[in-house]
């Protein structure tokens, strides 16, 4: 029994890139999105004595009706000394009078008022920096308007994650289960991108984090003067801080799937897409190193499906001789090797979502992950087009 490899064909080379596409995935599951899948940290259980203020910083722009959901939410929280300021971002809606009005009643909130924008800052990077700025307690919480904590529990879960040395704190932001491909397609995208930016953390190695859910310290933002370095871009405002401002010895990672937040799911395919076009627009602003790990697992990701629909279509690379009148094609041993990152997948995918506490994607993660195979690159290039 003897290999015979035919080196003049096509498709022996494009089995070479769909082997090195393989080794290259396998690597980036068991060696980076392990970290996350396999994690046992829980948030410290702290007493009341040893839980200092918190301020829970939220921006917000003609939300009226959501924020009418989400404060009664966070003025319920379990948590001895907090504040929640709110900046209504020059709303045109009710924000503003139901902010007053709610003031009056309860001291724990503290609207900010914005009537202008300024023409050259983006995005929520100046009213978030008033938010930070009228933050009187040194630890800050922040959130985004269209979210809701889980339990009354959330902000003592952020703060238990809080040890010696910790300025920041990154953690995970569900998107509530609903019918449709839309929620199917934001969920499977969080959760592959929690393995990557949460991993990260965990490996001390930290260059992202999700606003939805992230905590750091007042003294640290003014530190890193805050946004200055990228304020004209219109993301950036929670992973390109987290990128500049976190190392190893500073970061914690806010991991408990009972006690986190939940976002609604964007209204259409087009919001997604255009912030995901944002998302990715930042990419050129991280570390070389960063930018290097995330080409290698989109491109690996693009190139082993690519690669593995070529050579079914061309004629085999290889064949393997048996001493027989015809010749065993090698359509099981591609089959095999498929088969081989599914399972891997499966494994790490099952344990991130249990630690993150998403259910229902397992089902279809041949189908969600082939789809962001073909999204990402053209997300990535768009992304890099926006100015």
């Amino acid at each position: 029994m003897s290999i015979t490899f035919f080196p003049d064909r096509l498709s022996f080379y494009v089995f070479i890139v769909f082997a090195a596409a393989l080794l290259v995935q396998l690597c980036i599951h068991w060696i980076r999105f392990s970290r996350l899948a396999f994690s046992k940290r829980h948030p410290m259980t702290k007493a009341d004595s040893d839980l200092e203020p918190v301020s829970v910083v939220v921006c917000a722009r003609d939300a009226y009706e959501r924020l009418t959901e989400l404060l009664p939410s966070l003025l319920s929280q379990d948590y001895p000394d907090f504040e929640v300021v709110v900046v209504n971002d020059c709303s045109d809606d009710e924000t503003g009078t139901y902010l007053e009005d709610l003031a009056r009643n309860n001291p724990r909130v503290k609207p900010v008022q914005l009537r202008q924008h300024l023409n050259f800052f983006n995005g929520k990077k100046f009213p978030l920096s008033m938010g930070i700025k009228s933050a009187s307690n040194d630890l800050l919480v922040l959130t985004d308007a269209d979210c809701k904590p889980t339990s009354d529990k959330w902000l003592r879960s952020v703060v238990g994650c809080y040890g010696e040395g910790t300025e920041v704190v990154v953690g995970y932001a569900r998107t509530v289960q609903a019918k449709g491909l839309l929620n199917l397609l934001v969920r499977f995208d969080a959760v592959q991108q929690a393995l990557q930016y949460l991993s990260a953390a965990l490996a001390g190695k930290p260059y992202a984090g999700v606003g939805k859910n992230l905590s750091y310290r007042q003294k640290l933002f003014f530190r890193q003067k805050g946004f200055i370095e990228h304020y004209t871009m219109e993301a950036g405002d929670d992973d390109l801080f987290v990128s500049r401002a976190a190392n190893r010895k500073n970061i914690g990672v806010h991991l408990d799937a009972d006690n986190t937040v939940e976002c609604d799911t964007p209204s259409s395919f087009g919001i997604w897409a255009r912030r995901q076009c944002q998302r990715y627009s930042t990419l050129k602003c991280y570390r070389s190193g960063v930018r290097a790990l995330a080409a290698l697992h989109y491109w690996s990701q693009f190139l082993f499906y690519a690669s593995f629909i070529t050579l079914f279509c061309l004629a085999p690379a290889f064949t393997l001789a048996v001493d027989l009148p015809y010749v065993v094609y090698y359509f099981p041993t591609l089959a095999v090797l498929f088969l081989i990152r599914y399972i891997t997948q499966l494994i790490i995918y099952r344990g991130a979502s249990h630690r993150l506490g998403e259910h229902g994607l397992l089902p279809g993660l041949i189908l969600w992950d082939f789809l962001f195979a073909l999204l990402t690159p053209l997300f990535r290039i768009s992304g890099r087009m926006k100015k």
